[in-house]
């Protein structure tokens, strides 16, 4: 009974802070609450099932990598939101940009090994790599028409996938690649720098960018901190 209640609010949690995040997402492409008075409400709901593509299957597939890997290694893991941060998410997109902390995956045992925290660690950045690789693979294979609302949404996800997977394995605790560093300092800088290359490639990110995202993960470390 139990574990069926624990499922339950982990199934609701979860398309909360996926709906929270595809909502702020969706306000900070329209420019915020200001933006999107100049403009038309109806270009706000073209955009939503572009950006719930891409968020979902990047933020969801991400938090659920973390779950299974974890629970191979014989721990409990569910996700779990946090109210504060699905305020703060909503509030950022509402001005025009974006703190994404709708929750995490909650991991509870004492005998993970340095190693094994760091597979589980990774294995949520690497399922962004498997959604940035396919959708890619769908941008050639379908070749869009420039303009398109399909190659729009396909490149809305290849983009999500790949800084999401940047954000996480930033050195910064409790990001993902604090523990993957703390664990294989060669597959970090590995990782870390495929995901670099591959965001020049595709001209995600600049170094404005980069140095924003790591503005948002000291504040998002510090955030954690205080509700710990």
């Amino acid at each position: 009974m139990r574990s069926n209640e624990n499922t339950k609010r982990e199934i609701k949690d979860i398309i909360i802070a996926d709906a929270v995040l595809i909502i702020a997402f969706s306000l900070t492409l329209s420019g915020g609450i200001f933006g999107l008075s100049r403009g038309s409400p109806f270009g706000f709901a073209v955009l939503i099932p572009a950006v719930a593509l891409g968020v979902s299957l990047s933020f969801i597939l991400h938090e659920l990598m973390h779950k299974f890997v974890a629970q191979h290694y014989g721990a409990i893991a569910g996700f779990r939101t946090s109210y504060n941060g699905l305020i703060v998410t909503l509030l950022t997109g509402a001005f025009g940009f974006l703190l994404g902390i709708p929750g995490a995956t909650m991991i509870y045992t004492n005998n993970f090994t340095k190693r094994e925290n760091g597979i589980v660690s990774l294995a949520g950045p690497l399922t962004n790599f498997v959604v940035f690789g396919i959708f890619v693979g769908l941008l050639f294979a379908l070749n869009p028409l420039p303009g398109s609302y399909l190659g729009y949404a396909i490149n809305l996800t290849i983009f999500i996938s790949i800084l999401l997977a940047f954000f996480n394995m930033l050195p910064i605790y409790p990001l993902d690649g604090s523990k993957v560093l703390s664990w294989n300092k060669e597959v970090y800088f590995i990782t870390m720098g495929t995901i670099f290359v591959l965001m020049l490639a595709f001209r995600v990110i600049n170094i404005v960018d980069v140095i924003f995202m790591i503005g948002i993960a000291i504040f998002f470390s510090l955030f954690y901190r205080n509700m710990m």
